[in-house]
């Protein structure tokens, strides 16, 4: 039985719970290993090595080193392509191209304003840095016009590539979880079809698993 995976860094980072998530649904048997940014672990010349941007994640299969978690979870779904969830990645040239058109919409168009969204809402209170309220309303507002297409979209078809969960929905996970914990939260749920389709793709068990995953472990009993 070959090794599992490893994967680097901390699993409420929302790349690495993209890779997570990927894995999951592939049935890859994966290592987590923590990389402790507050430390500066990730700025290390070992971690360096295999992340030369020191950032997370990072991700090694045997001899095989790889970072970006969308390019991840491509060499994942290829890799593996026998095993787990067959479609995650299509199974013809043309499944391909739709989803990762897909891919590219949530990278370039679904994740800038996300990402600047849940670093302002969740994680600047949380260490303690004041919001900046002009650039939550402008990103609040890009962020709008993008699950606008999205709506349209899901209007014509289950999920984001056709009518099978893939790639192109799994990588909108991590942000819109954060999202859907705050008060932008309303702007998937005010579109009857992006909310249909978050409260599916938010439902599979490769998702519960990485928010367990998430989760702190409980305090132990005196």
């Amino acid at each position: 039985m070959a090794a599992p995976v490893k994967l680097y860094g901390p699993p409420f980072s929302t790349a690495v719970a993209r890779v997570m998530v990927t894995l999951l649904e592939k049935d890859v048997p994966f290592q987590l290993l923590p990389v402790n940014m507050a430390k500066g672990e990730h700025k290390k010349p070992d971690y360096l090595k295999i992340q030369p941007f020191g950032q997370v994640p990072a991700f090694q299969d045997e001899g095989v080193t790889i970072f970006e978690s969308r390019a991840i979870s491509r060499y994942v779904c290829d890799k593996y392509a026998n095993q787990g969830n067959r479609g995650l990645f299509g199974t013809n040239p043309l499944e391909k191209a739709s989803i990762d058109q897909w891919l590219e919409a949530e990278g370039q168009n679904f994740n800038p304003p996300s990402s600047i969204l849940v670093f302002q809402l969740t994680f600047a209170p949380r260490m303690k840095i004041k919001q900046d309220e002009n650039l939550i309303e402008q990103n609040e507002a890009k962020l709008a016009s993008v699950l606008d297409v999205y709506d349209r979209r899901l209007n014509e078809s289950k999920y984001l590539a056709g009518d099978d969960f893939t790639l192109a929905d799994l990588s909108h996970l991590p942000n819109a979880q954060y999202l859907n914990g705050t008060d932008d939260g309303e702007l998937f749920r005010s579109r009857k079809n992006v909310e249909r389709w978050w409260g599916e793709v938010s439902s599979r068990e490769s998702w519960k698993k990485v928010l367990e995953m998430q989760s702190p472990p409980a305090p132990k009993k005196a």
